[in-house]
């Protein structure tokens, strides 16, 4: 079902996805029967990185060599590739390539049957966007037996599923609207609208890659099936370390544990272990996107985490009052990287960064349309009180998971009126969709 799934979009590229985890489903066998299980590693790690360096990377690397040949006054130019990605492998590569590590460092055996693994790789709810799971959280449940229907976690997975679509079509389509009109157009925008327009973009790819991942997990639990836990309200983080270890949590421990620590994590000197975190967000620039932007965006957040590290500043130790400025402080540092994330080229990023400073212009927000900036902060209103409270006080608002029904149901019929009223079911797919 994963597979035919997977072939509604192009069916073609569902071979894409077989070889790979072909590949690394031999290769994990032979590791554990060969004597030189390295050289089967690399084999096999090269061989299921090949269609995601061909299909995402190719055009980046060719224009790359082009420009940089040109300023030398060296002629070079071959065809570039005008095929669609295919979707979702970035994801299901790195998941392959995760297992083959596990199996190679002896942290996971081998899987036997085919099938099951195949399942494991194409599981379609997070086959998409991820999660990132590891095959020891996912391959013993699929083998596992299901004699019954789990009734309580199928009502915590239709919770999850509920509340993902409020922060999907509620809060980051609706968002979407104003700052896919603005940034794209900045030079014809106030520097306010522009500051506004970045900030409501940090607000709509948390909620629209968030309430992915907690309807990838909320379809897993109705099914019986427990996944990675992917977000843990990064916006409260202290520091840019902390962001790390809330947002996109699968795709954090991935390159924790398959980067950073194979290069010698913190268990080495002070300069090298700043370059360990410097390569291992290089690396997740490059993950993200076949663009300098990309590259740049993670650059910056390795910067920042080296120079957190340098000054003792990862965590809080200053109160209540430090820990709302730190938080603040985290806050924007990330909002401004979210500009490179966010526009096509380096020079618009940076283009929108002057805008916003260039202080000769008036300080005004532009709104076309009042009653969709009116729902834009109504629904990100409601979704920034649901995520305070979960981070400050957990047991005083407990609506979903009240001991009242009539409380719960309430909830849930205005989460679902919410969605009806204010929702944008036209807004296309989901943002790292496009990864």
């Amino acid at each position: 079902m994963s597979y035919l799934l997977y072939l509604q979009w192009k069916p073609v590229y569902a071979l894409l996805l077989l070889g790979v985890t072909a590949v690394t489903y031999y290769s994990a066998l032979l590791i554990e029967k060969t004597k030189r299980p390295k050289r089967i590693l690399t084999t096999g790690v090269l061989l299921a990185l090949l269609p995601l360096v061909f299909f995402k990377y190719f055009n980046f690397i060719n224009d790359s060599i082009s420009n940089a040949l040109s300023v030398i006054g060296l002629n070079y130019h071959l065809q570039g590739l005008n095929w669609a990605i295919p979707i979702g492998i970035s994801f299901f590569t790195f998941q392959a390539l995760g297992y083959l590590w596990d199996v190679y460092y002896k942290r996971q055996g081998a899987e036997r049957d085919f099938l099951t693994y195949a399942l494991f790789i194409s599981f379609f709810p997070s086959i998409l966007s991820g999660p990132i799971n590891k095959a020891s959280l996912v391959i013993p449940q699929l083998k596992s037996l299901r004699p019954y229907f789990d009734y309580y976690k199928a009502v915590e997975g239709l919770k999850m599923l509920l509340w993902g679509m409020f922060m999907k079509v509620v809060v980051a389509d609706r968002v979407a609207l104003y700052v896919d009109t603005v940034l794209p157009s900045y030079m014809n925008y106030t520097g306010t609208s522009c500051f506004v327009a970045s900030l409501l973009y940090t607000i709509q790819i948390y909620a629209d890659f968030a309430g992915y991942s907690m309807m990838a997990i909320g379809v897993g639990k109705v099914l019986g099936f427990e996944l990675t836990e992917n977000f843990r309200r990064p916006y409260f983080a202290v520091s840019v370390t902390d962001f790390w270890h809330r947002w996109h949590i699968s795709l954090a421990t991935w390159l924790k544990d398959y980067v950073y620590i194979p290069m010698g994590g913190s268990y080495c000197s002070k300069l090298r272990n700043y370059w360990n975190i410097f390569v291992t967000f290089l690396v997740s620039g490059i993950w993200h996107g076949a663009n300098w932007t990309f590259i740049i965006w993670g650059c910056m957040h390795g910067i920042c985490q080296i120079i957190e590290k340098m000054l003792g500043q990862q965590n809080c130790n200053y109160g209540w009052l430090g820990k709302t400025i730190k938080i603040i402080v985290t806050f924007l540092i990330v909002n401004f990287a979210w500009i490179f994330f966010k526009m096509p080229t380096i020079g618009d990023a940076i283009g929108v960064i002057y805008h916003i400073f260039d202080l000769s212009q008036p300080m005004i927000v532009e709104i076309k349309s009042r009653h969709i900036f009116a729902f834009i902060v109504i629904g990100t209103s409601i979704m920034f009180i649901k995520d305070w409270f979960d981070e400050f006080a957990p047991s005083k608002l407990k609506l979903f998971n009240s001991k009242h029904i009539c409380i719960r149901w309430i909830a849930y019929v205005f989460v679902m009126i919410m969605i009806l009223l204010t929702g944008v079911f036209d807004a296309g797919q989901f943002i790292y969709a496009n990864f």
